[in-house]
């Protein structure tokens, strides 16, 4: 059992996703950085998909009331077990009673703590992630809280290993997101267009799990556009423009929007969006979908040779 002792700024129960609902509106709600939760799983003796906790902001703590082996992956953080300092991205011993302590973030946004047992939480259609606007999954359907306990079953006990500094991704800015062209795409402006490819824009503080909004130069429609359009699906990494025009990127908490669309993030590059902070710089580069269809494949197979660190 772990007991949280403090939860940062925010700390919820994540796994790979809550799929197949989305059209009953219901959001897959999934770990935003699905490299670093499958990176913790396999530092933490799994090779399906337990949930974990995903994590932001300094000053998070909790004791452990069972010998476990954990690790922390996504952002680098500064922390301690027991008072001695520890590496993210490697799979660390804890006996009954110690105390692990993230006093700050180094590099990224959010991180991810992985166990080698499964919390003993209930699944909710199909999954043990949170979904925080509808109040169910993970811990009560809320972000944890001081004094919450988590009870785990099939506690593994594991050697401790670490991943190879080559396969962890860079996460300083300025942060480089490749994009599709969106289906209204034509709705904007050509020299706006080329602003948005040209400049850069900042990670505005209202940004949150549902999406990232950014501060930079206005996207104009062109003349005699409407501003929005008939709320349809929409996917993750979906850059919409409101009628300010400034760009929102959805992340995993929303199945339908009704904001023209001017282009998606590619899939290789949405993990990034996990460690986007307020005042980050952000840069957008154009990409055609068959080159965005590649550079996908070629992450799958990093994420197969996963498996393959000391």
């Amino acid at each position: 059992m772990i007991e949280i002792i403090n939860p940062g700024l925010q700390s919820i129960v994540a796994d790979n996703g809550r799929y197949g609902f989305a059209d009953i509106g219901v959001p897959a709600s999934s770990a935003l950085d699905g490299f670093a939760y499958k990176a913790v799983n396999l530092l933490t003796g799994h090779l399906n998909s337990p949930p974990v906790i995903e994590s932001i902001g300094p000053m998070f703590s909790l004791v452990f009331h069972s010998n476990m082996t954990f690790a922390i992956t996504g952002a680098w953080v500064d922390g301690t077990i027991d008072d001695r300092p520890l590496t993210s991205w490697q799979s660390i011993k804890a006996k009954k009673g110690s105390i692990l302590k993230i006093k700050r973030v180094l590099k990224g946004f959010r991180y991810y703590l992985g166990f080698s047992g499964i919390m003993d939480l209930e699944k909710i259609m199909g999954s043990y992630t949170t979904n925080m606007e509808c109040h169910f999954g993970g811990y009560g359907g809320r972000p944890l809280k001081k004094g919450d306990t988590i009870r785990f079953t099939f506690i593994k006990e594991i050697s401790e290993k670490s991943m190879d500094s080559d396969t962890i991704p860079n996460m300083d800015p300025p942060h480089i997101l490749r994009v599709v062209d969106g289906p209204e795409e034509g709705f904007f402006r050509e020299d706006c267009i080329g602003v948005f490819f040209r400049e850069s824009y900042k990670v505005s503080p209202k940004s949150n799990r549902t999406g990232v909004t950014l501060a930079g130069p206005p996207v104009e429609f062109k003349e005699g556009v409407e501003k929005s359009i008939i709320s349809e699906g929409v996917l993750p990494g979906t850059i919409q423009i409101p009628g300010d025009g400034m760009p929102v990127i959805l992340l995993h908490e929303r199945t339908v929007g009704g904001y023209a669309r001017l282009g998606v993030i590619a899939r290789v590059d949405q993990d990034l969006l996990a460690h986007l902070k307020p005042g980050d710089d952000v840069v957008f580069k154009r990409l055609s979908l068959g080159d965005a269809e590649q550079l996908w494949m070629q992450r799958q197979k990093k994420i197969k040779n996963l498996s393959k660190f000391d």
